[in-house]
């Protein structure tokens, strides 16, 4: 077996987190932008490393993030508890109506709108980023940009810090093969209406090479 993939969507968030490792053992790829693409390169990464007999231990969805301000702010950290398609369902005229409740199957629903994240991997990555804010991130396939969007997603999700674009894709990846998940976060920008000026962006880039130290001492752990 051997150490930790980390997935990210672009090679500027790929270059932030192998500055800040110190286990050459991490592999760090930046697949493209948005959960489709995240999954599908995930799946095909663990899958050739199980075929030649090399596991990772972990699978790490990082990058930066738009966070809630209530929750953490702009340059913060943010470990995810769990992965939830914030966007996968439909729209009634009694509002959003995620996909696990119109009725489907249970198989045909893979690992539900929501997957938590590794116990154990998820320990040890706040045992090395104490200051981290922990809780649900959102992954969104259109980035919220207005203030009813984003009250609409306080009102479904009351206990989310931040949203993402790849890690439910990554997370329904690793949960098919098996192999711990968790997901890592710095915050650029508030969520809300959107505002360029407000993001900081080479912020956020740093908070994660500070952060990366953090998964090489998760893989020592033997998670």
């Amino acid at each position: 077996m051997t150490g930790l993939l980390v997935i990210t969507a672009v090679p500027a968030e790929a270059e932030a987190v192998r500055a800040g490792l110190s286990d050459p053992a991490t592999t760090v790829v930046a697949v493209g932008v948005g959960p489709a693409v995240a999954g599908a390169a995930t799946a095909r990464l663990l899958a050739l490393a199980e075929a030649g007999g090399r596991p990772y231990r972990g699978v790490v969805s990082a990058g930066v993030a738009g966070g809630f301000p209530d929750h953490v702010p702009v340059g913060g950290t943010v470990l995810g508890s769990s992965a939830i398609a914030a966007d996968l369902g439909a729209e009634s005229p009694e509002g959003f109506i995620p996909v696990d409740q119109l009725g489907m199957p249970a198989e045909l629903l893979g690992g539900g709108v929501r997957i938590t994240a590794d116990r154990a991997l998820l320990a040890a990555l706040r045992a090395g980023l104490p200051a981290a804010t922990v809780g649900p991130v959102l992954t969104v396939t259109t980035v919220t940009g207005t203030a009813t969007s984003t009250d609409e997603l306080r009102r479904r999700h009351p206990d989310a810090v931040a949203e993402a674009m790849e890690g439910y894709g990554v997370a329904v990846a690793a949960a098919h093969a098996g192999v711990p998940f968790v997901e890592l976060r710095t915050i650029s920008n508030p969520i809300g209406p959107r505002d360029r000026d407000a993001w900081r962006l080479r912020e956020a880039l740093e908070a994660l090479t500070a952060a990366a130290a953090a998964l090489s001492t998760a893989t020592a752990t033997g998670t």
